[in-house]
């Protein structure tokens, strides 16, 4: 026969074994950072009816203080209303929620707290109880909301920033011409293709006097606002209103009058003139020229930009003389003039490098050749064609990224 006292034996010890594993969870619960309690589903109002050691330390409330109340005293005048009616309503349809609600301690003192809530079911499925977890997530909200202002100031500026860019392109664009000079055997045409950003093209033609026309077309270097103020002030400095302009130079013989300044001369003065701010290192490249109508010579220089492209009735085009750099870059840089005269059915097309070193998707530019062979499969075209047809070509050269620099093209024919 087996003793009592033996077949006792097991039960006492899975007795031990049990009530040490539960003294191991409350120890594990009470080690625990968070908080940790339990509410009761089955009574109104669902009270707490347990809380860890955790609890009490984030919360400042000792744990008999909180036992047989529902955790809404941790709510305040700071605690968000939306939050709160969802963290009831998961209660009450009895689903696991998580909430992030700005809470307060015994003290007072607010902090962030994330609470997630899971409910117990017995093996009915009825919910019996609540728990509940708190952590306190002050460090890392404060952090995120301090990520979201600085990244709706950066937004801010990013905006101002774009409307002052619009603002400056609306400004550059309307110094370009509305139309150009009409004058008897000659026929000019022009078009500029801004970029996305601001840039610094600028071109026009201007009557000097009955028989002098002021041809230039400029780039400033770099984008933004900077290039397009700077573009702004050249086109002041090149108007044809003597004493205000670098077109012209007073004369020491007759004082109060003017004359028509040399081209070397003109891009010479506007090199010493943007060389004396040398904090603001801003440079352009420029063609300026002056057609004499009567004779049809075009005396120009260029600084540092592509020379006039000439073309011929029968003939190859031309790319003319060359020379200088670009203006307000360097104190002893000299001007060359240069000097061509158009005959009947000749062409001159002058255009900024936005055009040349548009890039297609694979990074290729479309090239001063490639340039020329656009204009020449359309040299029978009248020239207002000719440079839309250009113009065309190199929006989808560059498609789909489109172009990184304004494109500006300036054509003068001498007509047959």
């Amino acid at each position: 026969m087996v003793s009592k006292n033996a077949s006792a034996k097991p039960d006492i010890l899975d007795s031990r074994r049990a009530s040490a594993q539960l003294e191991l969870k409350d120890r594990a619960l009470a080690a625990t950072y968070e908080g940790i309690t339990i509410a009761d589903a089955s009574l109104p109002d669902n009270p707490l009816i347990y809380a860890n050691a955790g609890f009490e330390r984030l919360t400042g409330y000792p744990v008999s203080e909180v036992l047989g109340r529902n955790c809404r005293f941790l709510q305040g005048p700071g605690t968000d209303p939306d939050a709160v009616a969802a963290l009831r309503t998961a209660i009450r349809e009895k689903h696991a929620v998580t909430v992030q609600l700005l809470n307060y301690r015994k003290d007072g003192a607010p902090f962030w707290n994330r609470l997630s809530i899971t409910p117990v079911l017995d093996a009915s499925g009825a919910v019996t109880h609540f728990i509940g977890v708190q952590s306190d997530v002050t460090i890392e909200k404060e952090a995120t909301d301090a990520l979201q202002k600085a990244n709706e100031r950066l937004e801010a500026a990013r905006q101002q920033a774009k409307r002052e860019l619009e603002a400056a392109g609306v400004v550059q664009r309307s110094l370009l011409p509305v139309e150009l000079v009409h004058v008897p055997g000659y026929n000019f045409a022009f078009k500029v293709k801004p970029c996305s950003d601001v840039g610094g093209d600028c071109l026009n033609i201007l009557p000097l006097d009955e028989s002098h026309l002021a041809v230039y077309i400029l780039d400033v270097s770099g984008h933004g606002v900077a290039a397009a103020l700077l573009s702004v002030t050249l086109s002041h400095m090149l108007s044809v209103v003597p004493d205000r302009s670098f077109l012209y130079q007073a004369s020491t013989a007759n004082p109060g009058s003017y004359s028509i300044a040399p081209p070397a001369e003109v891009v010479s003065r506007l090199n010493r003139h943007f060389l004396a701010n040398p904090g603001a290192l801003q440079f352009f490249t420029m063609i300026y020229g002056v057609l004499h109508l009567p004779t049809a010579e075009f005396r120009y220089v260029s600084a540092g930009h592509l020379s006039p492209i000439h073309f011929m009735p029968g003939r190859t085009p031309r790319i003319r003389e060359t020379g200088g750099v670009p203006a307000g870059l360097l104190p002893a840089a000299t001007y060359e003039e240069h000097s061509l005269t158009l005959s009947p059915g000749d062409r001159l097309y002058l255009c900024t490098d936005g055009v040349f070193e548009a890039e297609d998707h694979s990074g290729q530019e479309l090239g001063v050749q490639g340039l020329i062979e656009m204009l020449d499969r359309n040299r029978d075209l009248p020239i207002e064609y000719v440079l839309a047809s250009v113009m065309r070509s190199v929006d989808e050269w560059s498609a789909p990224a489109g172009l990184s620099d304004d494109a500006s093209v300036l054509a003068i024919e001498r007509s047959s």
